[in-house]
């Protein structure tokens, strides 16, 4: 039995604003040592899955890439790179084509979500491999959550009898209102759904043909359309925006007739409110969780994150049941019972066009990272960081000079025609509207601070001569 694992890495994950971003979502996140992308894929892969299927936005190619890189031991992994989001049911339609023609069409799919937290792996395997026995058998299968609150932000499975065993599903539920999620809870009979499924590629296509044939068809002729290189599909915007925008559920799951639940016998949240994250941490005697050197007096309940370009000390004083999350360029401070509505602050910030709404503090490039220290009207501040041998484009800007100083590492430093090896406390000035570019020829990280100077100091104003990674 061939089993691949198939993550779904998507989504803005704007109730976790300001750590999460659009260009730095969910799932790259760390949550203890390592991030909720990595996490799912070492799930997959303590279940004895093979190869690896990422679908994710093409934007995030270079991320994802830096996970896998990071990683002891990363499986062989073909990425199915969106242009654009488009629900669950393209991307696991998309999935299970590419399955049966990489692989073969009775291979089990285990469809796992990057931005879930699973603290007990080894109780997730044993899930899972009741999962693949009813996989192998023809089933559409769904892991069940066993409902711990009258929560209304998740769908719900009903099956017909209260049992901790797999069983048929009888019917798949929206998000109810709270009165009906209190009945639900008290039946017994009902699950949270997950989002995480398990079936063959042949059930699941056999699936769409007959209750979605047009979802069906159009992500036959986006995959027939992609383009292949080193192991990335990459979908043209035109085919792929005609695929049908529906979630798994509406488009298969609550027509099939073959649908079983899986009740989970693990530990699983979705991470999906700063209350939630700060579940996930173990807390102080007063209920706190919080780094080990703030300052907290007369405080209970309450969660700070702190993600800054050096050491900051938080103190806190008589506050209660807060979240504080704070990075270098925006600081959210919420009542724990009003964190869900943190969408609300993502949503007025992309009225003002407010670029925190889209790039993290720490912005991340094929090449590596830069994040701005300090800006005023007429200069800004930043610092640069390149991975062993990669290159920033070679470019120019009409609009602003640069003044560059290593402070780590080594690398060349062209301006012009001429290149200059530059090393730790060296200076390199770069005048308006002159070529240039910055190389890592060193074995370890290059950090480069840079001083922008001139009337405008937009990232727009980058004129892209050559690039290594396609983008001049």
């Amino acid at each position: 039995m061939r089993v691949l694992s198939v993550v779904l890495s998507g989504g803005a994950g704007s109730r976790l604003w300001p750590a999460s971003r659009q260009a730095f979502p969910k799932p790259f996140m760390k949550l203890g040592e390592s991030t909720l992308l990595q996490q799912a894929i070492e799930r997959g892969q303590a279940c004895g899955t093979g190869d690896l299927m990422i679908v994710t936005n093409k934007d995030h190619v270079f991320l994802t890439k830096d996970v896998l890189g990071q990683m002891v031991d990363p499986p062989q992994t073909t990425l199915l790179l969106e242009p654009k989001g488009r629900n669950t049911g393209p991307a696991i339609a998309l999935a299970a084509l590419q399955c049966i023609r990489q692989y073969s069409g009775d291979t089990v799919m285990l469809v796992l979500s990057a931005d879930h937290l699973v603290p007990d792996v080894e109780a997730f395997v044993a899930s899972a491999q009741q999962a693949f026995r009813l996989a192998t058998q023809g089933a559409l299968v769904v892991f069940g959550i066993n409902p711990t609150s009258p929560d209304t932000g998740f769908g719900y499975v009903e099956v017909a009898k209260v049992s901790r065993e797999a069983q048929p599903v009888k019917r798949f539920v929206e998000k109810p209102d709270l009165e009906t999620a209190q009945e639900y809870l008290a039946t017994g009979r009902y699950y949270w759904n997950s989002g995480m499924f398990c079936f063959t590629a042949d059930a699941i296509v056999a699936a769409f043909e007959k209750y979605a044939p047009e979802l069906l068809a159009a992500a036959r002729k986006t995959l027939d359309s992609a383009q292949e290189a080193n192991g990335a599909m990459q979908f043209d915007l035109h085919s792929f925006g005609l695929q049908p925008d529906i979630s798994i559920d509406y488009a298969v799951m609550e027509a099939a007739d073959n649908v079983h639940v899986v009740p989970a016998k693990f530990g699983w949240s979705d991470v999906g409110s700063w209350p939630a994250v700060a579940s996930a941490h173990t807390p102080d005697a007063s209920g706190n969780t919080m780094p080990s050197d703030a300052v907290a007096i007369d405080t209970t309940g309450t969660h700070v994150q702190v993600d800054s370009h050096g050491p900051k000390l938080v103190a806190t004083l008589g506050v209660h049941d807060l979240v504080i999350v704070d990075t270098p360029d925006a600081l959210l401070v919420a009542h724990k019972g009003s964190a869900q509505q943190v969408k609300k602050v993502v949503d007025i910030l992309k009225e003002r066009k407010h670029e925190a709404v889209t790039l993290p503090a720490v912005v991340h490039r094929p090449w590596g990272t830069y994040a701005a220290l300090k800006e005023e009207d007429s200069y800004k501040v930043k610092r640069i960081t390149v991975k062993p041998g990669e290159s920033l484009s070679l470019q120019y800007h009409h609009q602003r000079a640069e003044h560059w100083v290593v402070v780590q590492g080594r690398g060349i430093v062209q301006i012009g025609e001429v290149e200059h090896e530059t090393l730790p406390g060296q200076y390199r000035y770069i005048p308006l509207r002159e070529k240039h570019r910055l190389t890592n020829t060193g074995q370890e990280e290059l950090v480069l601070i840079e001083v922008q100077c001139g009337d405008y100091l937009g990232e727009d104003d980058i004129v892209r001569l050559a690039d290594t990674y396609g983008r001049a």
